[in-house]
């Protein structure tokens, strides 16, 4: 599966469109990594608890979007866009979405 943050794959043509796919996910703090946080906020440097959960969410995120394309029948995502949102306090939710596409193999 091609996946693209521009409007095409360069190289390949586009010979099908399906529209627009998405996937997304909602992940709550744990205790644990709130409580690391909190000293990381005293002595500074990286939340590695919450880079970590960030990059879990991208990928699973990501995942449900390909399979989505998928079961078009794509072979490729372009114009890919992340968002991020808070739903509850605590909790938030990653969102990818963009254009499945069958190119040329």
């Amino acid at each position: 599966m091609y996946l693209s943050n521009i409007e095409t794959i360069p190289g390949k043509e586009i010979v099908e469109f399906y529209g627009m796919v998405s996937g997304s996910t909602v992940r709550a703090k744990n205790v644990g990594r709130d409580i690391m946080a909190t000293f990381k906020n005293i002595v500074g440097g990286e939340l590695k608890g919450y880079t970590e959960l960030l990059q879990e969410s991208r990928n699973e995120a990501t995942n449900r979007m390909i399979q989505e394309a998928k079961n078009y029948g794509a072979n490729a995502i372009v114009n890919v866009r992340y968002a991020t949102s808070s739903v509850a306090q605590g909790a938030s939710e990653l969102y990818v979405y963009g254009t499945a596409v069958k190119v040329e193999e």
